[in-house]
């Protein structure tokens, strides 16, 4: 499948109906080609009136996405699915009807491929991503999905010049971060060069003009050695009695692109290198063809990979080596068999084409069933649809390092994984007990960044969790879906536990507690909130979004409330200054034992205390019911960061004592910022961390005996 670069029109004569049912006649059977035939009949009469934006009827379309799947010989289903991939979208027939009439595969397959018309989203991320979610789950019950969706957006890639500028630029970005990823993942070379050329075309034309041209002025050029190199090679090869085709081949444009763009190197040096491809007959052909290769030009150090042994994640196969060409030129030859170069153009794909017992064949699809597997747990994880689409891209990044467990076994990660990305790989229990690691039986950072060849070791330890941190560092999906999902539990925990708090709190007017609530009355207050259990309603109230107040009034029968004082003759919440996430300490007033506070509930934060005399909260900002009563707990083992303003003369060496200072009075400095006033006086701001007012005053007098120091204060909200 050719790369197209005029992105204008589909640079082709019309494609019908008959020229894909003689285009099948080739490799399915008569039913099945009737089959696809009467699919097509319904799909007109379906699309009837309906016109593309280049005026063309829109059946058009559906049978230019079929031939693309017909170019990779796919099963009749496939077909027929991709004949019908848009009449759920934008007719009214009915999945039932399609059902009915082509039977439950293709109607699961036209359903996956729909997009969510029924819903409305916040946001066109948000819809894309919703969107995406439902492709990828019903793609791991039928990987057909996502090649009928594939074939759908190269054709639209193709047909994309009729689009306003804006929207051209918003498909192309998708279908290159996306879709041709997707397409490199599951081994599809076909349509991963000319769904990436075609994406570059759009996104960057002014860029795509200047390197084509480039690219066919040096060819040009190039002809004259790149036939020698190549006779060398077939006469070399000759000798040897090896049956083997040669052909030289070129980098793809965006190839070229990311190769100039990412490594910060000029045309001459990226195009300056000549290609070829050696096809041959078995495995044993290959690395005979190699030491031919190798005896031919000398190999350049460090430039051999073996992708036989150890297959890319997608199921691509082939021996990679680059020698000293003549005249000075490198030379990259890719060595392969006639099934591994099948199988690395139609990847995936070559599931329904060639033999069930094709060993690369089948090893490849157990490899794309594997990341389906973890595209399903991936997405149980992730809170919502856009975090699911992120988490997928970050899996989509194609290059590897692989590195060996402590029992020899090989482990493929992306490039840039560290010591935590490899425990998640091997098991999530190990990754969240992780505590240490070694790299070459060297102790090593949790952060460290592998290398191939390493031997990792991870220590584990029951009760250790995952720490927020390490999401700066890890790059895997997987470990970022597992941590996230973590605290995300470690939340709703702490929810839980609070929305208790609170509600005993709002009960205690009744002189009762949750545990005095009758079942049956806790059911039924559920079933009225629409609650699966006791659980989701703690998180509500603990999160905010559900006034404990009025859960109490709702839980208690009516008459029992007989002290007719309301929310006023609760007694206040105790706040411990441990806590967690749901209950922050504001950052405008920084509130420390020992100040008077007050509690405020904000929907899907949690609770937040203020000092009762900071600004935020005296604006009428918030309304009353959002108001908490809270009090410190007498006794607080805990420290609070606060802020001070220190006024000092500008002299060498001041800060340097202030902070000698600070540290004497047993408190940690978090930050520190130098503003100057009049060129004789400076402020320095502290952010300390104290124990209470108590010791936040002792701090201050420590400093304030200093010579240097003008005064010092604390700074509020």
């Amino acid at each position: 499948m050719a790369s197209r670069p005029d992105i204008e029109t589909e640079d082709e004569s019309r494609f019908l109906i008959s020229d894909l049912c003689q285009m099948l006649e080739s490799y399915l059977d008569k039913d099945q080609v009737q089959e696809v035939y009467r699919a097509y009949l319904f799909g007109a009469e379906a699309h009837e009136g309906q016109h593309r934006l280049s005026g063309e009827p829109y059946i058009y379309h559906p049978v230019a996405a079929a031939r693309i799947l017909a170019e990779l010989r796919l099963d009749h289903k496939s077909i027929v699915a991709a004949i019908l991939h848009d009449v759920i979208e934008d007719t009214p027939t009915a999945k039932e009807q399609i059902q009915s009439e082509f039977g439950e595969d293709v109607a699961e397959l036209v359903d996956g491929v729909s997009k969510l018309t029924q819903i409305e989203f916040e946001s066109q991320a948000e819809a894309q991503a919703e969107n995406f979610r439902k492709m990828i789950l019903a793609m791991v019950r039928d990987i057909r999905v996502i090649l009928v969706k594939l074939a759908d957006r190269l054709h639209n890639m193709r047909t994309l010049g009729v689009m306003r500028p804006d929207k051209r630029r918003r498909i192309a970005r998708e279908t290159l971060d996306i879709y041709a990823p997707i397409a490199n993942r599951l081994g599809i070379n076909a349509l991963r060069v000319e769904l990436e050329d075609l994406g570059f075309a759009a996104l960057y034309p002014l860029r795509y003009k200047v390197l084509n041209k480039a690219v066919l002025e040096a060819r040009g050029h190039r002809k004259e050695v790149l036939n020698k190199i190549e006779t060398a090679i077939k006469r070399r090869i000759q000798q040897e009695n090896l049956p083997a085709r040669v052909r030289s081949r070129e980098k793809h444009l965006y190839s070229l692109y990311r190769k100039i763009r990412d490594k910060t190197l000029s045309f001459e040096e990226t195009y300056d290198v000549y290609a070829f491809r050696i096809i041959v007959n078995d495995v044993d052909a290959c690395y005979r063809a190699l030491g031919i290769m190798h005896n031919l030009f000398k190999p350049v150090p460090g430039k051999f990979k073996d992708y036989i042994a150890i297959p890319k994640a997608n199921g691509y196969q082939s021996l990679h080596s680059i020698l000293f060409g003549p005249y000075g030129v490198p030379i990259e030859v890719q060595i392969r068999t006639e099934e591994m170069d099948r199988v690395a153009e139609s990847g995936v794909a070559a599931h329904w084409v060639y033999k069930e017992n094709d060993a690369g064949v089948d090893q490849m699809h157990a490899g794309a069933r594997e990341w389906m597997r973890e595209l399903l747990e991936m997405q149980t994880r992730a809170g919502d649809s856009l975090e699911f689409l992120e988490n997928v891209k970050i899996d989509l990044f194609p290059d590897a390092v692989y590195v060996f467990t402590p029992a020899g076994e090989i482990m493929k990660l992306p490039h840039g994984s560290t010591v935590i990305d490899f425990a998640y790989a091997v098991h999530t229990d190990v990754g969240n007990t992780c505590i240490d690691a070694r790299v070459d039986r060297q102790v090593v950072p949790l952060r460290t960044i592998l290398r191939n060849g390493q031997t990792v070791e991870i220590v584990t330890a029951s009760g250790a969790t995952p720490s927020p941190a390490w999401l700066s560092f890890v790059v895997t999906a997987k470990a970022r879906s597992n941590i996230r999902h973590h605290q995300k539990n470690l939340k709703r925990e702490e929810a839980i536990s609070l929305g208790r708090r609170m509600l005993d709190r709002a009960l205690a007017v009744f002189e009762m507690t949750a545990d005095d609530i009758s079942s049956k009355r806790l059911k039924t207050l559920l079933k009225d909130y629409r609650m699966k259990d006791v659980d989701d309603l703690l998180v509500e109230i603990g999160m905010g979004r559900r006034p404990s107040v009025l859960v109490a009034r709702a839980l208690v029968p009516a008459g029992d409330d007989e002290s007719g004082e309301g929310e006023t003759a609760m007694r206040p919440l105790v706040i411990k200054g441990s806590e967690g996430m749901v209950t922050r300490f504001s950052k405008c007033c920084r509130p420390i034992p020992g100040d008077p506070v007050v509690g405020i509930i904000t929907g899907g934060r949690g609770l937040v205390i203020h000092s009762v005399n900071c600004r935020n909260i005296s604006d009428n900002k918030y309304p009353p019911e959002n108001f908490l009563d809270v009090q410190w707990e007498p006794s607080i083992d805990e420290e609070f960061p606060v802020e001070v303003l220190v006024a000092v003369e500008d002299r060498r060496g001041v800060l340097a004592r202030v902070a000698a200072a600070i540290g004497d009075a047993d408190s940690n400095i978090e930050s520190v910022a130098i503003e100057e006033r009049d060129g004789r006086t400076n402020n320095l701001r502290f952010t300390i961390t104290v124990h209470n007012r108590l010791h936040l005053a002792s701090v201050m007098r420590g400093v304030r005996k200093m010579p240097s120091v003008i005064r010092i204060t604390r700074s509020r909200g």
